[in-house]
């Protein structure tokens, strides 16, 4: 009989103990799989959605609700600015690229981004069909908002105003025209439907640019007055990062932010609480192993006779521990596979959600290194329980043992 074999048949003799064992290895190795596997994507996500910009100038409020809204669209601008405010910060000799952005418009809850074409080129957006738009109300879509909403390269939409996929009300007199249709960037691009600032503009100008002079004021004061959500901003120089920032703060109507900064920021505190979910996580490893040592000592005191009588049909004492370090080697590895899928199974349930409500999904990937790391971490702690349990193995006095039966 092979030795594998019969430590599988004493592991499943006493399915209780089997049970309790395999629930707390579970529930550790999944709370464990699962925070490691959203912390390094979610950092991948965002590190890569910001990696473009050094800052983002917009309306007063909170910085970190103005990368959000800006850079990663998952949360509502702080307001508008006017464009003719960010003009000195554009001609600033410490930048090298800056680009606005206007927005407060969806179609069917995707974001419609007014920018130059020179977004795209930061994020290395590419056409998979069409052509980039040219004069107002002429969109291209990204790879997801595509896919999702079935849109294709000539198609009309109306535009509904707000953020929110229902409720807002549509502007029935401006149609926009799909002309072109992204590749994946695996960024924010693909969230959005993306158009010139003039079609944000005129969608909501209500024919109030068309009064005479006089009335409405000239069309240079009227350009004066255009508005933008926020400007994108390029560093050339690294003193822009630490000079331009506190004197926009201090000495304009708007504020600057650090993307860099505030996703460090906000990862920390998402930090915070990922370490406090591991600890937890890490108690209950112990406990398993715990458990999986006294689930061990039991049957070696229980079956001291069959070992014995093991022990009579020629196996080796070093064999006999082999037995019970194969029992709690084989739990351990039931227990970690199963925790592993079931953190998988929350990767995709929390997937669904983020991509539904944010536009953000996560991948369902295979094991990294810090998960193998955590098998090794398992396995030693099942080895050194089976280790502590069978020392009675070799104390085993095979003639008064049997005597006694």
């Amino acid at each position: 009989m092979k030795l594998s074999y019969l430590a599988y048949r004493n592991m499943v003799s006493k399915p209780l103990n089997l049970l309790l064992s395999l629930l707390l290895l579970l529930l550790s190795v999944s709370l464990v799989t699962f925070v490691i596997q959203v912390s390094k994507q979610l950092d991948g996500q965002l590190s890569k959605n910001i990696a473009p910009f050094d800052m983002v100038v917009g309306a007063k409020g909170s910085p970190l609700q103005l990368v959000l809204s800006s850079v990663l669209h998952i949360d509502v601008p702080t307001g508008n600015i006017k464009l003719k405010e960010v003009a000195a910060i554009q001609r600033h000799p410490f930048i090298q690229t800056t680009i606005p952005v206007s927005y407060g418009d969806n179609y069917k809850g995707y974001r419609i981004l007014g920018t130059e074409t020179g977004y795209l080129d930061l994020y290395n957006a590419q056409l998979m069909e069409g052509k980039l738009y040219e004069k107002s109300f002429e969109v291209v879509a990204g790879s997801t908002v595509a896919q999702k909403l079935g849109l294709k390269v000539g198609d009309n939409f109306v535009s509904s105003h707000g953020l929110a996929s229902s409720g807002g009300e549509a502007h029935d007199d401006h149609p926009f025209v799909i002309t072109g249709i992204l590749k994946s960037t695996g960024t924010v691009v693909d969230q959005l439907l993306i158009s010139n600032l003039e079609s944000i503009w005129e969608v909501h100008d209500h024919g109030e640019d068309g009064h005479q002079e006089g009335e409405g004021g000239t069309l240079e004061e009227q350009e004066e007055e255009k508005e933008i959500t926020s400007l994108l901003v390029k560093f050339k120089s690294p003193l822009g990062m630490v000079q331009l920032p506190r004197f926009i703060n201090e000495n304009t109507s708007m504020q600057a932010a650090l993307p860099g900064f505030e996703v460090q920021r906000l990862m920390g505190l998402l930090g915070s609480g990922a370490q406090t979910v591991n600890g937890i996580a890490f108690v209950i490893l112990l406990v398993s192993g715990l458990s999986i040592f006294i689930s061990l000592l039991k049957t070696i005191r229980e079956r001291r006779q069959e070992l014995a009588l093991l022990r009579i049909y020629g196996l080796r004492t070093g064999q006999l521990l082999w037995l019970a370090l194969l029992e709690g080697l084989l739990l351990a590895a039931i227990g970690f596979l199963s925790g592993w899928f079931v953190g998988r199974l929350g990767i995709w349930a929390v997937s669904r959600y983020t991509q539904d409500s944010y536009g953000y999904g996560l991948q369902v990937t295979g094991p990294d290194k810090m998960e193998f790391l955590l098998l090794g971490l398992t396995l030693g702690i099942a080895l050194m329980a089976a280790l502590l349990a069978s020392r009675s193995i070799f104390k085993l006095n095979v003639a008064k043992t049997l005597s006694d039966a």
